[in-house]
């Protein structure tokens, strides 16, 4: 909930503006329900955010795919619309250009004076081109629209719950023992035990600059 000048959020205890007029940190605070009606300030819910690299709106994904571009009566039109893959797949050549560029004076410098490139750096940068062709990969084979966003910005780690070797889910037992090596009830005796661990599904790191 906040206070909205038509779809624009107010802030509270700061100044803000309109094409018109400049108001105080405290005007929201002071002002009456007439004063903010008068020049169009009303209360309500906070708008709804999405990411937009990704979503057309909070429920509505952009296309994945390649595909032909059509007409509302569903006729081609004779072109392809782009999608995320192919998109996001060129941001990572774009990447790993960035990465590779700023040592490329070491390559030329190498050629001109008929001497070696410098090891640390040509593995670093045959591996640059290695994850980006990896991380291409991996978007190549993502299925859906959160899993594509999840891949290339989710968290390095997440919370899970501990499997055994049979793959079933770890819970805590019914007794444990105290500090005086009694046998007693365990209090959260079924509840599944957590672990964190580096995200299975994030994209392949970019490999560090040599030091």
């Amino acid at each position: 909930m906040g206070y909205y000048i038509g779809s624009r959020a107010l802030p509270m205890d700061r100044p803000w503006k309109t094409e018109t007029a400049q108001y105080p940190a405290n005007w929201l605070r002071l002002s009456s329900t007439a004063d903010r009606a008068a020049i169009g300030v009303t209360w309500g819910e906070e708008a709804e955010t999405w990411d937009q690299r990704f979503y057309w709106s909070p429920t509505l994904p952009k296309q994945l795919n390649d595909e032909p571009a059509v007409d509302e009566d569903g006729k081609e039109l004779g072109y392809t619309q782009t999608g995320l893959k192919t998109l996001w797949k060129s941001k990572q050549d774009d990447i790993a250009g960035s990465l590779i560029a700023p040592s490329d004076w070491r390559i030329i410098k190498a050629k001109e004076t008929s001497t070696n490139i410098p090891s640390a750096w040509k593995t670093y940068r045959a591996a640059v081109r290695t994850s980006c062709n990896t991380r291409q990969t991996e978007i190549d084979a993502c299925t859906t629209v959160e899993a594509l966003k999840e891949l290339l910005f989710g968290s390095a780690t997440i919370t899970r719950q501990q499997t055994d070797a049979d793959g079933n889910g770890v819970v805590e037992p019914d007794t444990i023992v105290d500090d005086d090596a009694n046998e007693v009830a365990n209090p959260i005796a079924g509840a599944a035990v957590m672990e964190t661990v580096a995200n299975p599904n994030i994209a392949t790191a970019w490999p560090e600059e040599p030091s």
